[in-house]
């Protein structure tokens, strides 16, 4: 699962960025107005942490945009402004959170996963397609109540397959969704290849009822078969 966390508080950027790799999410930080909206409008990610004041504009205006563009990305605001008009025009906005500095790094981590499983799980802890049951927080796969045992961007991959059941995704959104912005530098997409195959294997294996479909040219669809 990727986050961008949008904070021009160089310490506390840094602090927030190894707290939810510990977690094992993709993180993804900017510092500014301006690289936020690129990284916005260029990625897509599962939550978005927001700072209100950055050095060039109003995180709020960074909001109606995301708003704008359509996406669906999750949004915790995090502000040294104490303020109920600031957490009414943000919610209004459409922000799902708000937290107030100076905040526990635990209470961060516990909303995002809340906002997460609300509006990807169904407020579930778990996911299910078939006999395949994952537990997003724990990192944890099971097939016909048995532990299949995935590195994590395997477990990241089908983390992406089963939240877009029978939708057809090419490797680009693939390689973004669990390599995030870093893919820019890659020289070709064999990486994924490799990867969705030892994820299929393992699947099979294992007796999973879903299967990981290879569409020539295009990309892979998770189907369930009858």
């Amino acid at each position: 699962m990727k986050i961008l966390i949008i904070e021009d508080e160089d310490k506390l950027r840094e602090v927030m960025i190894r707290s939810l790799e510990k977690e094992q999410y993709l993180v993804e930080s900017v510092a500014t107005f301006q690289q936020a909206l690129l990284k916005i409008s260029d990625y897509d990610y599962d939550c978005i942490i927001l700072d209100i004041m950055l050095p060039d504009g109003s995180g709020l205006t960074l909001l109606s945009e995301l708003k704008k563009m359509h996406k669906k990305e999750s949004v915790i605001i995090v502000s040294a402004k104490d303020s109920l008009d600031d957490k009414v025009i943000g919610l209004n906005l459409g922000a799902d959170d708000y937290l107030t500095k100076p905040f526990h790094l635990a209470e961060l981590n516990a909303r995002i996963k809340s906002i997460i499983r609300r509006k990807q799980q169904d407020g579930e802890l778990s996911l299910s397609l078939g006999n395949i049951l994952i537990y997003p927080d724990k990192h944890l796969v099971n097939v016909d109540k048995e532990e299949v045992v995935l590195n994590r961007k395997e477990f990241d991959l089908l983390y992406y397959f089963i939240t877009n059941p029978g939708r057809l995704l090419s490797k680009d959104a693939l390689a973004e969704s669990v390599w995030g912005d870093y893919i820019d530098q890659a020289d070709s997409f064999d990486f994924i290849y490799s990867q969705v195959k030892n994820l299929r294997k393992k699947l099979k294996t294992a007796g999973a009822t879903p299967e990981i479909k290879a569409i020539y040219g295009f990309g892979y669809k998770m189907i369930l078969e009858e």
